[in-house]
């Protein structure tokens, strides 16, 4: 009996393509579709597995969905006049309603059962010309992108220019606070003008009182000078008359 058709659509349909330089690891991706009603168990061989690294390698394709398979191809020593036989076969299996074991499935599966597409691959190395378009056009990217963010911080600044009620707050804010500074000036000047009045009456205070004490200094010294005189000339006086009057008696 003859194999069911594959009903999995598969992009691309025929060829792997692998574009160098294969000193690096080189992926391409391989799209799997599922239009059917019904879930599809996939798998994906190749004849050189030591040289490719497929994730996924196997799963389940639920009804009208899709997956993306990346195929890496792991780096060699590439020569250009040898053409590469390795291919890939995608193998599929319409998944039965109540399924629990993928792997048994696939082991309990029966030849007119499984469906399977074959790709080959190809190994490309870009030519000079498309190498040099290929820098060409990342620099005019990397530029085009350089050009936008500029031209996008250029028109953000040029929109906080243009902000028409902020330039006013901060205007009034500026005018406001000169005003301040003007007005705690005055305030500073006059404290000033009010300490040298201050200072100004003091001295002449102190200036007075110094005069007048020292100017009745000398009365209370004279006054003192004159109690003094007086004192010694009764003194004297006294003496004087008792002298007289113990003559008198003798």
């Amino acid at each position: 009996m003859a194999r069911q058709e594959q009903v999995l659509l598969l992009e691309p349909q025929h060829e792997l393509k692998f574009r160098g330089p294969f000193t690096d690891v080189v992926t391409t991706t391989l799209k799997l579709a599922n239009p059917t009603d019904r879930n599809v168990c996939f798998k994906v061989k190749t004849t050189a597995p030591r040289r490719y690294c497929v994730r996924p390698n196997s799963g389940v394709i639920d009804a009208g969905t899709s997956i993306n398979v990346s195929v890496m191809l792991q780096p060699f020593d590439y020569d250009p006049n040898e053409k590469s036989k390795h291919k890939f076969m995608v193998q599929s299996l319409l998944a039965p309603p109540d399924m629990t074991d993928m792997e048994g499935l696939w082991k309990e599966a029966k030849p007119e059962e499984l469906m399977d597409s074959k790709l080959r691959c190809v190994f490309e190395l870009p030519a000079e010309n498309e190498k040099m378009h290929d820098m060409d056009s990342n620099k005019i990217l990397s530029s085009s992108l350089l050009k936008s963010d500029s031209s996008t911080l250029s028109m953000k600044s040029l929109s906080s220019c243009l902000d028409d009620g902020e330039v006013k707050r901060i205007m009034e804010e500026c005018k406001r606070l000169q005003l301040e500074v003007q007005r705690l000036r005055e305030e500073n000047k006059q404290i000033r003008d009010d300490d040298g009045l201050r200072m100004r009456k003091s001295t002449m205070m102190h200036s007075s009182s110094s005069t007048s004490s020292s100017s009745s200094a000398p009365r209370a010294m004279l006054k003192e000078e004159g109690l003094s005189v007086r004192v010694l000339a009764l003194v004297v006086l006294f003496f004087v008359i008792g002298v007289v009057v113990g003559k008198l008696l003798l």
